[in-house]
């Protein structure tokens, strides 16, 4: 209801702006004198700059609220360059004020929204998974490749054969490959970076059918691991302490609904992911997992021997 009254509102205003406008430009005066001039320019820039100071400090922690704050920021600079170039025009200074806007106001609000975009999304790259990433995922050497820079990038390719003891010409191909990958970069300094990626599962009809039958596969083992770390988690809920956190829920959604539902979540955890790229004191390595799903027709009952069957594969993460 909440929102139906919001949007009225909202298409209500765009409505009657639209008459107000052209009331406006037929009635208003093409001079107009005032004695607020300075401090309405000296009040619009300060407050223009606490948007920036606030802004970085957001941005730098990675809140949320950058990005509404850095979109206002971007609009007021819109704003600014605007009047400074429309009530300038004809004076002595408007091209300097058609430069300023031109070269800095306007390049500098599009950054700022560009930025609101990388935090809004993580600035991840979203691909879709492919044959190619199963031996990414399931070969020991890249795993331990990939877990090494996890504690010492960035890193070179000789740090790298140091902390895996192994000849960095045996490494570089390996690396290579993942570069095409797009699952690392390699700065100027030589050394090397992970890129965060978000996944997504293939399309599998448009795969040919043995590509679709490594995938699935793949998939099953992927799931099957997936329901015995979860059974383990809850096996062990009670010595995690506040190191855990869940919560279950229902809801009556379209696709579209929960397709933009999916988005917003995954937009808020890519967000804190890229905190920090590496251990650092007080923290932990948390698995995260968030699954929806259509709710069975009919209650779901347990056999009788599952409780035997849990308790075995609970401590299989554990081995």
């Amino acid at each position: 209801m909440l929102r139906r009254v919001l949007l009225v509102v909202v298409a209500g205003a765009a409505a009657v702006l639209v008459p107000w406008t052209v009331f406006l430009s037929a009635t208003l005066p093409t001079r107009y004198d005032t004695g607020l001039w300075r401090w309405s320019w000296v009040g619009f820039d300060v407050a223009l700059v606490g948007c920036f100071a606030a802004a970085a400090w957001l941005g730098w922690r990675r809140r949320r609220a950058a990005v509404t704050l850095m979109t206002f920021t971007a609009a007021m600079l819109c704003c600014d360059a605007w009047f400074d170039v429309t009530l300038g025009w004809g004076s002595p200074g408007h091209w300097s004020a058609v430069a300023l806007a031109v070269l800095v106001e306007l390049p500098v609000a599009g950054l700022l929204l560009a930025r609101a975009h990388v935090l809004l999304t993580g600035g991840m790259v979203r691909r879709e998974f492919t044959v190619a990433d199963i031996e990414l995922h399931t070969r020991p050497e890249y795993q331990r490749l990939q877990e090494a820079l996890a504690t010492t990038e960035p890193a070179t390719t000789e740090e790298l054969a140091d902390a895996l003891s192994c000849p960095a010409d045996e490494l570089s191909p390996m690396l290579d490959r993942l570069l095409r990958a797009e699952r690392l970069r390699r700065g100027r300094d030589g050394r090397w970076r992970r890129v965060p990626q978000s996944l997504m599962p293939p399309a599998l009809e448009r795969l040919s059918e043995a590509d679709q039958a490594r995938l699935r596969a793949f998939y099953d083992e992927k799931y099957d691991y997936e329901l015995r770390l979860f059974d383990w988690a809850v096996r062990h809920r009670d010595e995690f302490g506040s190191w855990a956190q869940g919560s279950r829920g229902n809801a009556h959604l379209t696709e579209a609904e929960l397709a933009e539902f999916n988005a917003e979540y995954e937009g808020m955890f890519t967000r804190y992911c890229l905190l920090r790229s590496s251990p650092a004191p007080g923290t932990r390595h948390i698995t995260v997992r968030w699954y929806a799903f259509p709710t069975p027709e009919h209650p779901l009952t347990a056999p009788a021997h599952a409780p035997q069957q849990t308790s075995r594969v609970a401590r299989e993460p554990e081995q």
